[in-house]
């Protein structure tokens, strides 16, 4: 049994990780700002974690074995963690995010498309953090995620206080109405409408998680090894937009319908013109095995119709973290 923190927590694999947690016998503390509870002989914080003091109030003497923080995007908010968990934890375990490779998005050194990235290809103890950027701001926070997380991991990976992993999830997909994005409901959507795919004439693949096989891993991560570092996790299989809009028409019994983009022009969610997909073999090495996408694909595309029985159009959902 082990003394495991949350940050976050609330919701999606954040929330099956706690269950998951505590179900395997560790005493778990979650730490969010109380807008849902956790499950009972779960211990509960609420406390706003950019509030340094009152996070040190609420936290008292408590001391862990492991951090697991759900929730950190800005190098800011690393910065607090790591001064207020100094001395507290002996591990520090980062949800981080796929974002971190996008090339659109910062000078990254360049993977030849096919060649799945690896980790190395984000080294968070090189990468710069600029604590004066206006990281409070919604905007620019939603506008530079990536670049959040990258600083944000570099923080932490530099903290010296505790052991420090980050753990970059694929598109997480999967739970019918509990997948919040919205991002295979957009497809289960137009697909039964007959409504346009909006995808880049030569889309490039990308990687894909289960919400329960990343908590699997997250748990795996923060009680069942000891890596430091960043770690992929995505399921095996590269699949582009017009794949996954296939699996979708194929459980709907619908054909999907398409059409090219123009330069500059929003395409629907994992339509990409640029190559970031991920390679897990690191993960795999250390000992985690993954199931194939295409295996599990099919089951999340039918919690989505569940869901989805009455579809109703909708717009392009925004792109979230992973």
């Amino acid at each position: 049994m082990q003394r495991i923190c949350v940050i976050g927590g609330s919701r999606y694999f954040g929330k099956l990780l706690v269950e998951r947690l505590q179900a395997t016998g560790h005493r778990v503390t979650v730490i969010n700002r109380g807008s849902t509870g956790t499950p009972a002989g779960v211990e509960h914080l609420v406390v706003d974690r950019n509030d340094e003091a009152s996070l040190i109030a609420a936290l008292g003497s408590r001391t862990f074995d492991v951090v697991v923080d759900q929730v950190c995007y800005t190098p800011v908010q690393a910065a607090i963690a790591a001064r207020v968990f100094a001395g507290r934890t002996r591990r520090y375990v980062m949800t981080s995010t796929i974002e971190v490779y996008d090339p659109a998005t910062a000078a990254l050194p360049a993977v030849p498309a096919g060649t799945p990235v690896p980790e190395e290809n984000a080294d968070p103890t090189t990468w710069l953090a600029a604590m004066d950027l206006p990281w409070h701001d919604e905007a620019y926070l939603a506008a530079h995620y990536a670049e959040g997380k990258r600083q944000a991991e570099a923080v932490l990976a530099r903290a010296g206080s505790f052991a420090f992993a980050s753990v970059r999830s694929a598109h997480v997909l999967g739970g019918g109405a509990r997948e919040f994005t919205g991002r295979l409901a957009h497809f289960v959507e137009h697909i039964c409408q007959g409504a346009e795919i909006t995808v880049h004439e030569n889309a490039l693949p990308t990687v894909f998680i289960h919400h329960e096989e990343l908590a699997d891993l997250l748990l795996w991560a923060a009680t069942a090894t000891d890596f430091t570092g960043p770690v992929n996790a995505c399921s095996d299989g590269l699949l582009d937009v017009r794949d996954l809009a296939a699996i979708v028409a194929a459980q709907a019994g619908r054909e999907p319908v398409y059409r090219v983009v123009a330069a500059g022009e929003t395409a629907s969610p994992f339509s990409y013109d640029r190559h970031y997909a991920m390679s897990n073999t690191r993960a795999k090495e250390l000992g985690f095995a993954f199931s194939r996408a295409i295996d599990w694909l099919p089951g999340a595309v039918d919690e989505t119709l569940t869901a989805s029985a009455t579809p109703a159009a909708s717009a392009i959902p925004a792109t979230p973290a992973t």
